[in-house]
């Protein structure tokens, strides 16, 4: 009996907790970010212009807010519509426990875990859909009324709670929208995108929030639970990005069979590792002869440091130039005390995807599964000055020969300027083991080389 009376109060503690935070989360976001007209704006490698040659003032101060009356100027209505097609995830309530708690909601501390799957989700775009796709109903998507979802998420959490108070079942969840009615697909054209389609709402599936998705958070939180982290922890971008690599690595389905993900030790990249890992393994019991030709993708992960307490402003024009290679994938990181997804930049401000956003749990396994929550309609930005120093970096190649590229321009970028000391990291031919970096190092100490080093200093948020 005291057991169940003291679960009765983890459930009950954990529904106030969820309440609170649903409330203070659903006011996170603003509906409307401005951007300068005068100032070209990069996402993820690819670079738009919102002033327009018959502008009558092009001297002045300007502004544009991405809005549907401003889809004339530029091409605003590109980046809308390339922004909005960016897998988003956030927040969510209401889904099954996770591993080893009575968790239902990572609203508070799940935010760099969120921001890691969106860096994830930019790899898998990439991979399976290729940079230029955009979503169909990318500029359906209306601005989030922020008020309005406070107050309807609040009455309903306070609903459940008091269902719950009382014994009986409550009622907490949205119905999903109708399925739109099967077309025919009568071209070429018409059937691709169909198959793109089926591809993406495939991608999203994977992030579920659910014991069964891939890559969703509750087999993140399981990973983490092997490197000694809990459900509700803090997570830093280091420990991100070793729990992404497993979930990667340990992936069943044959779609991702073709993907592989690397973490650098250190904040350097060893060549010969990362070509390794896109390689097939060789059959069981056989020596590799695996032609590099026929090679996978590799999700490269560089945890580093911009500076010390503050990012250092030496590296703004490193943070901008990576943010404008096409194969980049963006930077996991944020605020103190708030991660997030950085995607872009204009000027000296940072374009960024929120997590801090609480939205109801979605059942994955419908087919016909609403997919508007996890697309955003609305950017955020950010002054490079306020971004925190502890972030990780990722890039996409897409096979060996590709790396040897990237390689030979990342190079090129990471050459220091005449304010900077030292490379942000650094790529270097051959394998770690040929450094003897794992030498008289125990197995915890060899996975988690970054981890170790920075642990006393700022580089783990915390996450609230």
């Amino acid at each position: 009996m005291e057991n169940k009376g003291s679960d009765e109060v983890e459930k009950l503690k954990t529904k106030f907790l969820s309440v609170w935070h649903n409330v203070k989360y659903s006011w996170a976001l603003k509906s409307k970010t401005s951007f300068s007209r005068n100032s070209p704006v990069l996402l993820l490698g690819k670079c738009y212009h919102f002033k327009v040659e018959e502008d009558e003032s092009p001297t002045e101060e300007a502004c544009c807010e991405a809005t549907d009356e401003d889809f004339a100027m530029g091409n605003v209505e590109a980046f809308r519509r390339d922004f909005a097609s960016r897998v988003w995830l956030t927040y969510r309530e209401e889904f099954p426990p996770l591993s080893g708690s009575t968790l239902t909601s990572d609203c508070g501390w799940g935010c760099m875990l969120r921001a890691g799957q969106m860096m994830l989700a930019q790899a898998l775009i990439l991979h399976l859909l290729g940079r230029d796709w955009t979503w169909s109903e990318a500029l359906t998507l209306q601005p989030l009324d922020t008020e309005t979802w406070t107050t309807t998420a609040a009455k309903r959490l306070v609903a459940s709670l008091e269902a719950s108070l009382q014994g009986s079942p409550g009622s907490s969840e949205l119905k999903s929208p109708e399925k739109p009615p099967t077309q025919a697909f009568g071209s070429a054209e018409e059937a691709d995108a169909h198959l793109k389609e089926m591809y993406h709402r495939t991608l999203v599936s994977w992030f579920g929030d659910n014991t069964s998705s891939q890559l969703g958070i509750h087999q993140l939180v399981q990973f983490g639970l092997t490197l000694g982290k809990q459900a509700g922890d803090w997570y830093g971008p280091a420990i991100v990005a070793h729990i992404l690599k497993k979930a990667v690595d340990e992936a069943v389905d044959p779609i991702l069979a073709g993907i592989t993900a690397y973490v650098s030790q250190d904040c350097t990249v060893y060549s010969s590792d990362v070509m390794d890992n896109g390689l097939p393994p060789p059959p069981h019991n056989e020596p590799s002869t695996t032609d590099p030709t026929d090679s996978r993708a590799v999700v490269i992960l560089i945890p580093v440091r911009l500076g010390g307490e503050k990012t250092n402003p030496d590296y703004v024009n490193f943070v901008k130039n990576i943010l404008s290679l096409d194969y980049c994938l963006g930077i996991i990181g944020g605020k103190p005390k708030q991660a997030c997804y950085i995607v872009g930049f204009q000027d000296d401000s940072l374009i960024y995807m929120d997590p801090h956003y609480c939205q109801s749990f979605v059942d994955v396994s419908s087919s016909d599964f609403p997919l508007q929550s996890f697309h955003c309609p609305s950017p955020k930005k950010m002054p490079f000055s306020k971004m925190d120093p502890s972030c990780t970096i990722g890039f996409y190649s897409r096979s060996v020969k590709d790396f040897e590229r990237i390689s030979q321009e990342l190079t090129k970028v990471l050459q220091p300027s005449a304010n900077e000391k030292y490379p942000v990291f650094t790529i270097v031919q051959g394998r770690s083991k040929d450094y003897d970096l794992s030498a008289s190092l125990t197995l915890e100490k060899r996975e988690w080389p970054f981890i170790r080093r920075t642990v006393t200093t700022a580089g783990d948020f915390v996450l609230l």
